[in-house]
């Protein structure tokens, strides 16, 4: 998960908020029902698992829900439904031949340092955590005798008639002991998967859907593989263990399980199997001790001698604390979504991008709503869309429509001091005339003080004037004025790019002049400019605000115009 949910709940009497630090500041009733639409969503999606055959989420973003309802549940005993069946884990009645354990989560270096030291440094061991769903083979006198999923541990669904069907297990083993237990993963077989590019791509619901529906196709049987992380009844320490695997004809599992000496070692192998390929997805590494104690006093439950520490998540679940309308110098809006800060690939994200107001008022995204997240190119957050929403909806204030000229807005008149200042802002920008210092902020407090009306008064500001802006010292002023100074002697493709056309323009030797006596044939024969952009051009360079911006620049001496 990506953030803390404390469990200590205050109990709470009466119709008033139920809830404790850490936990939703929910009444009773809205506990019940938010956890209950939550708990519905994820029946569903396990639905289409065993019925549709396909995911309808991200593992890691399944994964992540059912992890919250968990938490909520505890936040919220009283109000609490029952946890839906996890597809990895399916119940059943059946005893496993021995218990799966489980593993606890590490969750960084630190703490992974400290994990090994307490277990003096020695005798560890790390694997890939295949991602898949677990089983538990019984071979007997080199026979396959049954297979056992998961389920709670000790008991779990009975998988022996799917995995007879599945050719990278099998039916007998060459070179084995009377009495063979093991544990492992099966997995969809992906060639070359890289998990930092590609993600979970959904390997974990396709096996998990598979086994759910019982009857097995030959092809999806074709897909299936098998991972062999434990040999629960083998030798005593590891090395042993590894080549009785070998001799058995589990050789690719045993190649995947190697000794560390120290935490450098466990994180180049961790680092190595999320950047390089694998044969099937996996979601961390499993550092293990080479000695453990005996299968037949395991419980069901995450062991002393095993942890893992999982990879970044490629996507993940986040709550929505706000919606946010920035109205752009053309007079769009696009929505910003204030998000809980979660961590995707080492990196905290706090807010994300929806787009343009119409995909909001499609989507309909407010505080409380849960929406999963991922990195555009591992570096941009990008919304992937709504996972669930809230069920009680939260009121957010609309701006009004979009302007419906990109002309609108050359001064901060009542309904237009958020595009005047996105104006400004582009001016001020790296693609305009670079004025060091200056954002949003700057600029409001500028407008705020009654020192600018139009898109140019700034350069009328010395170093007196700026120092009786609210909050600006004379540092401040100085260095705010010497790069207005600075700002003057930008070449002329920067002064045009700052004063916003609707069309980025490779503008060669020309002057203002020349621009402006161009017409519509011309434009529209420029490529990527349609009839659209060409008409728009046209009414830039004619529009009167605009003609007087060229005189003011023309008169203070720019070069171009």
């Amino acid at each position: 998960m990506t953030s803390v949910w404390l469990v200590a709940v205050v109990a709470i009497t009466g119709g008033g908020p139920l809830y404790a630090a850490g936990c939703p500041a929910w009444s009773p009733r809205q506990a019940t029902q938010e956890m209950r639409a939550l708990h519905d969503r994820l029946d569903r999606w396990n639905h289409d698992y065993r019925v549709n055959g396909h995911s309808p989420v991200d593992d890691a973003v399944y994964d992540q829900s059912l992890q919250r309802l968990s938490d909520w549940r505890r936040c919220f005993p009283v109000q609490a439904p029952a946890m839906p069946a996890h597809l990895g884990d399916a119940s059943g009645a059946t005893r496993a031949p021995a218990v799966q354990t489980g593993l606890a989560k590490l969750p960084d270096a630190t703490a992974l340092a400290a994990w090994m030291h307490e277990r003096g440094d020695g005798d560890l061991w790390v694997q890939p955590k295949a991602d898949g769903v677990a089983v538990t083979l019984l071979y007997v006198d080199g026979t396959l005798s049954s297979a056992v999923s998961r389920g709670d541990g000790e008991y779990g669904s009975d998988w022996t008639a799917q995995v007879r069907r599945i050719a990278a297990i099998p039916e007998r083993l060459a070179h084995a002991p009377a009495r063979v237990v093991l544990q492992g993963e099966l997995v969809w077989r992906l060639a070359d998967h890289v998990q930092a590019a590609d993600g979970g791509a959904g390997a974990r619901a396709k096996v998990a859907g598979a086994m759910a529906r019982g009857a097995l196709d030959p092809d999806t049987a074709a897909q299936i593989g098998l991972f062999v992380w434990d040999w629960p009844n083998g030798p005593g320490d590891m090395p042993t263990r590894l080549a009785g695997l070998v001799a058995m004809g589990f050789g690719a599992s045993a190649a995947l399980t190697h000794r560390v000496g120290t935490p450098s070692d466990v994180q180049q192998w961790r680092e190595r199997w999320y950047r390089q390929p694998l044969p099937f997805a996996a979601d961390g590494i499993v550092v293990r001790q080479g000695r453990r104690p005996p299968a037949d006093q395991w419980q069901a439950a995450p062991p002393s001698w095993a942890v893992a520490w999982k990879f970044p998540p490629a996507k993940v679940l986040a709550t929505v604390s706000g919606v946010d309308f920035h109205r752009g110098r053309r007079g769009g809006i696009t929505v910003m979504l204030q998000l809980e800060p979660v961590v995707l690939d080492d990196r905290t994200v706090r807010r994300v991008s929806l787009g343009t107001l119409a995909r909001w008022q499609k989507l309909d995204v407010r505080p409380g709503d849960q929406v999963a997240v991922s990195l555009a190119g591992l570096a941009i957050p990008r919304f992937d869309g709504v996972v669930w929403r809230t069920q009680q909806r939260a009121a957010v204030a609309v701006p009004a429509q979009a302007t419906t000229s990109p002309l609108d807005c050359w001064q901060p008149d009542a309904g237009c001091r958020a595009q005047f200042l996105s104006r400004l802002v582009w001016l001020g920008g790296h693609k305009g005339l670079a004025i060091d210092g200056m954002g949003e902020a700057s600029w409001g407090a500028l407008v705020d003080a009654g020192l600018i009306h139009g898109l140019l008064d700034w350069m009328d500001l010395d170093e007196n004037a700026l120092r009786q802006v609210p909050g600006f010292g004379p540092a401040r002023a100085q260095s705010m004025a010497q790069a207005f100074r600075r700002a003057r002697s930008r070449p002329f493709a920067n002064w045009l790019a700052a004063l916003g056309p609707p069309v980025e323009l490779e503008i060669g030797n020309a002057r203002w002049s020349d621009l402006a006596a161009r017409n519509l044939a011309y434009w529209k024969s420029r490529p990527g400019i349609g009839e659209v952009r060409a008409r728009q051009m046209m009414a830039f360079f004619g529009d009167p605000r605009v003609i007087a911006l060229s005189v003011r620049l023309r008169r203070d001496g720019i070069d171009g115009f």
